[in-house]
């Protein structure tokens, strides 16, 4: 398996365990985002709330296809 395709597989599964505990999280979705963010911007990874909530819908419509 090639590096990249690695790289790629752990992101997306990164993502989509993300994708998982927000849709289960115990808080409001806002907060929730609102952490991730922080945590996010904490190592080094800029992202905009925008691109963030385009992200959360891209990865619900993968796990409604997929259930």
């Amino acid at each position: 398996m090639k590096p990249l395709h690695v790289i790629l597989s752990v992101i997306g599964g990164a993502v989509a365990g993300a994708a998982v505990g927000l849709l289960v999280a115990p808080e409001k979705g806002e907060d929730t985002r609102a952490k991730i963010l922080e945590i996010l911007k904490e190592k080094g990874i800029k992202l905009k709330k925008s691109k963030m909530e385009e992200l959360v819908d891209e990865i619900e419509d993968e796990i409604e296809k997929h259930v």
